[in-house]
């Protein structure tokens, strides 16, 4: 089915529309989450992916003036979100499996859910490192790279479980998503190496390839004219999240390892208030989207979070 979601245009003639929500902190409820799709639900998506976060170390003063390190999940609830929305809206789901933070048994157990519940279509992702961490580390009894993620979703699919037992009954196998970098992984040496990785997720399996968030085009374009002379033929979606915040000037470069294009970042030097920041954005945004389309991409991505608003006027001027 996944691959089935890229095929033709909507029924206006422009590309497919999809999204990707955040499961909501714990103890908050599903309110803001269930608006935001309320919001973004009049532009047909095609499919809501939902992303899923590794647990994380806290640090809580007990008596004596001592400190205890704990475990803690703060967004746990990435499959019955999924369950909750297919639901509630009757749109594809694509939960995000990642390596981060799991063991073997922890995906194991997580296809299993999404095969109770009907949910065959996932996203595949090795997933951040720790915020305690220098660099990424894998879980004791799980992955460092995706494609290790991928080989055990490729045995589930055959029959078997982690540990080589195989199935008294196979399920419907699951078709799987992953993630592109048009400026490269940051871990990656070179762009050349990175997209060597992505045709060798291609080769295992994959169906499709979201890309990390950008504001260059030519860079998209660039990336994906070096995939395809590669060999990789996927669908390659590019993934886009207007800027909202004066805060988002620094962190997003940072966080997610793109360049700002002078002409953005000139636009944004002059503005003094988040308001003015986000109009910017929605501009820079439509014009982004427009020329994207012009370009024949099959579909647009677009990240939510700190960016509902924007992503709604977006829409609505392009679709």
């Amino acid at each position: 089915m996944l691959g089935e979601l890229y095929s033709g245009a909507t029924e206006a003639g422009h590309p497919g529309f999809s999204f990707e929500v955040l499961p909501p902190l714990k103890g908050t409820g599903t309110e803001t989450l269930f608006k935001t799709i309320e919001t973004l639900v009049p532009f047909k998506p095609r499919h809501i992916n939902i992303t899923t976060h590794r647990a994380e170390y806290v640090y809580r003063e007990v008596q004596g003036g001592l400190v205890e390190r704990l475990r803690v999940r703060r967004r746990p609830g990435t499959i019955a979100i999924a369950a909750a929305i297919q639901e509630r809206w009757g749109i594809p789901v694509i939960p995000h499996i990642v390596c981060s933070g799991s063991t073997k048994e922890d995906i194991e157990y997580a296809l299993l859910d999404l095969q109770f519940l009907g949910i065959s279509d996932v996203f595949l992702l090795r997933g951040d490192k720790a915020k305690e961490e220098s660099m990424y580390q894998p879980t004791p009894g799980g992955y460092t790279h995706a494609l290790e993620l991928i080989e055990q979703v490729n045995r589930f699919n055959e029959g078997f479980f982690a540990d080589g037992t195989p199935m008294k009954v196979k399920g419907k196998p699951f078709e799987f998503g992953v993630a592109a970098y048009p400026e490269k992984h940051e871990e990656a040496p070179n762009l050349e190496s990175d997209i060597r990785v992505l045709l060798e997720k291609q080769q295992a399996g994959a169906s499709v390839a979201i890309t990390q968030l950008f504001y260059d085009n030519e860079k998209y374009y660039a990336f994906v004219r070096q995939a395809r002379e590669a060999g990789v033929t996927i669908p390659i979606i590019p993934g886009l999240k207007p800027l909202a915040k004066l805060s988002q000037l620094a962190t997003v470069p940072k966080t997610f390892r793109c360049d700002l294009p002078f002409a953005l970042s000139e636009e944004l030097r002059h503005c003094k208030t988040d308001e003015e920041v986000k109009q910017v954005g929605i501009e820079w945004g439509i014009a982004q989207c427009r020329d994207l389309i012009a370009h024949g991409v099959p579909s647009l991505h677009f990240y939510t979070l700190s960016a509902v608003d924007s992503i709604k006027k977006i829409a609505e001027t392009i679709y």
